[in-house]
């Protein structure tokens, strides 16, 4: 038998091993597919959180937002009071009418929609755009800033890079305890269904040794077995994690501009080929388990 003949039978057992235990081998690829898919989105969620993080260190301007009832002239008052303080750069005034009008643009409408929330029915207040000289004391300018008559709030940064921070923590190590509990189920699944194809088929193994087919040849349609149910499961996880991800991504560049995220174009390819060879490995990994498990319970006699 040549090389190509020996690759396209093996190939063919694979194939065979799987549908002979089709069910256990769908409940094996499902576990790991959802091993997968929560693998991709835990390092993609921390990918990110850092890269928005850097964003933020790098960004000198806050968002004032003034009280309701304040009219123009007090409005423009409160603007010179801020522009006073020793850190401030510059503040420019961002009436409502203005911000609503960039919220319609960012959410691509034709503004018919929100024709009704111009002039006096604008739920948006007043704000100032503030930009700071020396990053090193941002926070003490924005508790300057906070105790200004007719401040109302402000958008700081800082708390939403503390808010991220925690969130990278729990996604990490809930990630990992989830990710460690799917991958031992996946393993343990794939096993049993790789044991379940050698034992039906030990009889045919005992024939093939008879006229001489080596252990390595009789073991590999077992492996290719595994690899392929590796390699199914990680394209089913490209085809859920890559869409998901280029929805949230623009989601979020429309509700954060200000904040930067790796974007999809740039990891698509990473993600397909961390899924496939992941899947692959621990499907090869699962098939020499369950080969070592198998044999030390037949005392080894069996592939041999």
């Amino acid at each position: 038998m040549n090389k190509g003949s020996s690759f396209k039978y093996l190939l063919k057992e694979g194939f065979k091993n799987i549908w002979s235990n089709r069910m256990m081998s769908i409940a094996s690829a499902a576990v790991l597919i959802c091993c997968l898919v929560l693998c991709g989105v835990a390092i993609l969620f921390s990918l990110n959180v850092n890269v928005a993080l850097k964003s933020i260190e790098n960004t000198n301007s806050i968002q004032v937002y003034l009280k309701d009832d304040l009219n123009t002239i007090q409005s423009l008052q409160v603007g010179k009071e801020i522009e006073a303080l020793e850190n401030v750069a510059e503040a420019e005034f961002v009436p409502k009418d203005e911000a609503i009008q960039r919220y319609v643009d960012a959410m691509g409408n034709s503004g018919d929609v929100f024709d009704s929330l111009y002039g006096k029915d604008n739920p948006l207040p007043n704000a100032y755009r503030v930009t700071f000289d020396d990053l090193s004391i941002y926070r003490d300018t924005a508790e300057q800033i906070k105790q200004i008559d007719g401040v109302q709030k402000i958008n700081d940064y800082f708390n939403v890079a503390r808010i991220l921070t925690l969130m990278d923590r729990i996604a990490l190590y809930g990630g990992i305890a989830i990710v460690a509990f799917f991958a031992l189920v996946s393993l343990l699944i794939i096993s049993n269904t790789i044991r379940a194809t050698m034992h039906s088929r030990q009889l045919e193994i005992s024939i093939m040794k008879s006229v001489g087919a080596t252990s390595t040849f009789i073991r590999i349609p077992f492996l290719v077995e595994g690899m392929l149910l590796g390699l199914f499961s990680g394209a089913i996880a490209c085809g859920l994690i890559i869409p998901a991800y280029i929805a949230i991504v623009n989601t979020f560049n429309e509700i954060m501009p200000r904040l930067s995220f790796i974007q999809p174009s740039s990891v698509i390819w990473w993600i397909i080929a961390g899924a496939l060879v992941v899947g692959v490995l621990f499907g090869l990994g699962s098939g020499l388990f369950s080969i070592r498990r198998y044999l030390k319970r037949e005392g080894g006699n069996s592939l041999g």
